[in-house]
């Protein structure tokens, strides 16, 4: 698909960018080639942004009935600062660039538009600039540390809680990654995303096979997403640790331990 739009016709993008691939940009521009040179400008950002998939609409601003949505079912995948005492809503999100055209791919198919999104192919310097990206991350070591700078003190505590019972498990290693901390044993059987208010949590079993008497987890099978497995759900309070130990459980003996 080329990334000219037609003229006259906005579009709905979503942009990546290997400086900070555990983010996507997403918003609406009349002139999409005018908006990349506009962003590819700075000389502070190593990388330059690409387009991942675009969203032909026929009304300016579409974008931010989308970003309604992504708040309104989880508002804390958007970047938000406070600076000089005023706060400033981003249009980057905390999610793999598969979720966020996931997200588009649903609203084209329930409106019988699916002719108008299309989903772009990295081409040329963009291709070099993610291996180069890729091989820098693959060189850094990551801390718990610093992936629990991410939450609040409230989830970095019920954080502590669930690793003490996973712990409890024979021979678990605790292995950080750039977006979430990996549980081993040898194999990897959950992993755990720090967000500001919760613990998203993926257990690593593979669609129809995890027993959820409480239907407490998510399919994900069929939307892109960082952690392992086909199951995610998220841990709020500490009184929902016992039944999530379940799941994890389940996944531990599933993936070769006894």
């Amino acid at each position: 698909m080329n990334k000219k739009n037609n003229k006259g016709q906005g579009v709905v993008y979503i942009l990546t960018n290997p400086s900070f691939p555990e983010y996507v940009k997403i918003g609406y521009a009349d002139n999409l080639q005018k908006r990349l040179k506009e962003l590819n400008r700075s000389e502070c950002i190593p990388y330059a942004f690409r387009v991942f998939a675009i969203y032909e609409v026929n009304e300016r601003l579409q974008d931010l009935a989308l970003h309604n949505m992504i708040d309104s079912i989880n508002p804390n995948l958007r970047a938000i600062e406070t600076f000089d005492g005023k706060k400033r809503k981003k249009e980057f999100y905390a999610m793999s660039a598969d979720d966020a055209y996931a997200i588009l791919q649903t609203i084209a198919t329930v409106s019988g538009t699916v002719q108008r999104l299309h989903k772009v192919s990295p081409e040329g310097h963009e291709i070099i600039d993610e291996k180069m990206a890729e091989e820098v991350e693959n060189s850094v070591l990551y801390t718990e540390d610093s992936l629990l700078s991410k939450g609040n003190k409230e989830t970095i505590l019920l954080y502590q809680e669930l690793k003490k019972e996973i712990k409890k498990l024979d021979n678990v290693v605790v292995e950080p990654k750039k977006l979430y901390i990996a549980f081993k044993s040898p194999k990897n059987f959950t992993d755990v995303e720090i967000q500001k208010n919760n613990l998203k949590i993926f257990i690593n079993m593979s669609k129809g096979t995890l027993v959820d008497p409480n239907g407490i987890a998510q399919d994900v099978s069929d939307i892109g997403h960082w952690g392992n497995g086909d199951y995610r759900v998220y841990l709020s309070e500490k009184s929902k640790i016992a039944d999530i130990m379940e799941l994890i459980k389940q996944s531990y003996f599933a993936n070769g331990n006894k």
